[in-house]
């Protein structure tokens, strides 16, 4: 049986993905900009979801109960996980952060 591919985001992605937008249209003043992360970052999420396992693993160094994956968008790093039952994979986005950002305290 094909397993049902789903996809479910944490809260704290969509408070890092306003925190990013507020910052691109509020501090940087371009609205633009900001519209066209939150595009970008859905897209590639979209495009990503039916095949979301069949991408190279993220390397932590912290021991995690299951691997995470990278989307690189533009500026930003999307981590997600994939949660696999009898039924399904479900594709949970976890964290939208800069790629200059310290991840350790993350």
């Amino acid at each position: 049986m094909e397993k049902i591919n789903k996809l479910s985001y944490l809260p704290v992605f969509y408070d890092d993905l306003e925190s990013a937008a507020r910052y691109l249209s509020d501090v940087l003043r371009n609205k633009d900009a900001a519209n066209k992360l939150i595009d970008s970052v859905e897209g590639a999420i979209q495009k990503r979801l039916p095949m979301s396992d069949q991408f190279e693993k993220f390397h932590s160094i912290k021991d995690r109960k299951l691997p995470y994956y990278r989307i690189y968008v533009g500026n930003y790093i999307v981590y997600y996980v994939v949660i696999e039952t009898e039924s399904e994979k479900i594709m949970e986005v976890r964290r939208l952060l800069h790629r200059l950002q310290n991840r350790e305290n993350v």
